[in-house]
C-alpha cells in the first residue's frame, strides 16, 4: 500500500514538474516574442527598417506592393485581381500605350515615364483632405492615376509599377527617418536613384538617375539593405554632358544653365582634375551660389553639385532647383487672376496690409 502511495505521489510530482517546465517554455517564448516585437518597433521608429514594402512614411502613408498588377499585365491573366486593381491596371496600361514606342531602350522608357509623371501629376498639398476621393489614395497608384494627385509615396509606388510592368527592375526606397520615399531603378546591371516627387514642380531632371554619392547629399537610407547605386552611364547629367574647357569656365556654364532653366548638367574638363582643382571648384561654386542669391532673377534658385567618376575622368554634376518656385509665387498653383481676387477680398475686410505697416511704424518709431 505504501509503495502504491509513493508511486501515485511520484506521478503527481512528475506531472507538476512537467507542467512547470511547459509553463516556463511558454513564458520564455512569449517573452522572446515581446522582445522581438519591441526590437522591430524600435527599428521602425529609427527608420532603419530592412524592408521595402509595408513601411509607414510620415506616420501616415504606407508603401504597398503592386507586383500582382504588374504580373497580370505581363501574363495577361487578371483573374486574381480585385476590381480596384483591374482599374489600376487599365489606367496604367493606357498611359504606357500612349508614351512608350516600340524599339525604345529601357532608359528611354524610364525617361518617358518620368517626363509623363512630372508633367501630368501634381503633388498633394493637403488642401483637399476634406474631399476624400482626391487625397485618400494619394499614396498609391489608384489615386495617383485616377486623380493625378500624389505625395512622395504615390509617386514612388506608381513609378515602380510602370517599371515592373515593362520588366525594368525597380525598388521603392525610404529614408532613415521614414518621412520621404523615392525609387531605385536598374539599367544594364547598375542601379540609379530617381526621385520624381522632388522634380514634380519642374520636371528638370535634377533627381533623375543619381548615384549614391549624389543622393547622399540630400538623404540617408539603409545602405545595408538597398543595393548600391554606382552607375553613371544613364545619369541624366552624364547623358547631357558638355565640355567646359577648364574649371574657370564653370561660372559661364552655370549661368547658361540658369538662363535656359536647365536642371542638371555634367561638366567635363580637358585635363585631369586634381585635389587642388576640386578645392578651387568648391570655393567657386559657393561664390556662384552666394552671388546668385543677390540677383533678383535667380533669388529663388538653389544649387547642389558633386563629382562623378566616369570614363571621361571626374566630371562635375551641377543641379539647379526652384525655377518655378520664385519667392513671390503663391504656395499653391492658382491663376494670377484668382490670386488678385483673394488679395482684393482680404483688403476689403481687413484693410491694406501695407497701410497697416506704415501706420504701425509711424506710431512706434516716429520722433
Amino acid at each position: 500500500m505504501k509503495e502504491k502511495t509513493k508511486l501515485i505521489l511520484g506521478c503527481v510530482l512528475a506531472g507538476l514538474l512537467i507542467c512547470a517546465l511547459i509553463a516556463s517554455i511558454t513564458l520564455s517564448a512569449v517573452t522572446l516574442h515581446k522582445v522581438n516585437s519591441v526590437t522591430a518597433a524600435l527599428d521602425t521608429e529609427s527608420g532603419d527598417t530592412a524592408m521595402e514594402n509595408d513601411v509607414v512614411i510620415a506616420d501616415e502613408y504606407v508603401i504597398k506592393s503592386t507586383e500582382n498588377i504588374s504580373d497580370a499585365y505581363k501574363t495577361g491573366d487578371t483573374s486574381d485581381l480585385s476590381d480596384r486593381d483591374k482599374e489600376i491596371l487599365d489606367m496604367a496600361s493606357a498611359v504606357l500605350d500612349k508614351i512608350i514606342d516600340k524599339g525604345m531602350s529601357p532608359y528611354e522608357k524610364e525617361l518617358a515615364v518620368y517626363e509623363w509623371m512630372t508633367s501630368e501629376l501634381q503633388y498633394d498639398t493637403g488642401a483637399l483632405l476634406v474631399i476624400p476621393e482626391t487625397s485618400a489614395d494619394c499614396d498609391n497608384p489608384y489615386g495617383v492615376l485616377k486623380y493625378h494627385n500624389a505625395v512622395c509615396v504615390g509617386y514612388a509606388t506608381t513609378f515602380r509599377l510602370f517599371m515592373q510592368m515593362m520588366d525594368i527592375e525597380c525598388m521603392v526606397v525610404h529614408n532613415s527617418d521614414c518621412y520621404h520615399s523615392w525609387d531605385l531603378v536598374k539599367l544594364d546591371g547598375e542601379w540609379y536613384h530617381t526621385d520624381i516627387y522632388s522634380d514634380s514642380s519642374s520636371g528638370n531632371h535634377a533627381h533623375f538617375n543619381l548615384s549614391d554619392n549624389q543622393m547622399a547629399s540630400q538623404q540617408d537610407w539603409n545602405r545595408d539593405f538597398f543595393p548600391a547605386a554606382e552607375g553613371y552611364k544613364y545619369s541624366y547629367a552624364y547623358q547631357n554632358m558638355s565640355e567646359c574647357g577648364d574649371i574657370y569656365g564653370i561660372p559661364a556654364a552655370v549661368r547658361e544653365m540658369m538662363d535656359n532653366q536647365e536642371g542638371t548638367r555634367a561638366l567635363c574638363f580637358g585635363t585631369e582634375i586634381t585635389e587642388e582643382d576640386a578645392q578651387l571648384v568648391e570655393v567657386m561654386m559657393q561664390n556662384i551660389q552666394s552671388t546668385a542669391e543677390y540677383c533678383e532673377e535667380f533669388s529663388g534658385l538653389w544649387m547642389s553639385w558633386s563629382w562623378l567618376s566616369t570614363d571621361k575622368g571626374y566630371v562635375l554634376c551641377v543641379s539647379i532647383d526652384g525655377f518655378e518656385n520664385g519667392c513671390d509665387e503663391p504656395a499653391y498653383d492658382i491663376p494670377d487672376e484668382a490670386y488678385e481676387k483673394i488679395n482684393e477680398a482680404v483688403s476689403e475686410s481687413f484693410g491694406d496690409l501695407n497701410t497697416w505697416s506704415d501706420e504701425w511704424y509711424e506710431e512706434d518709431y516716429a520722433a
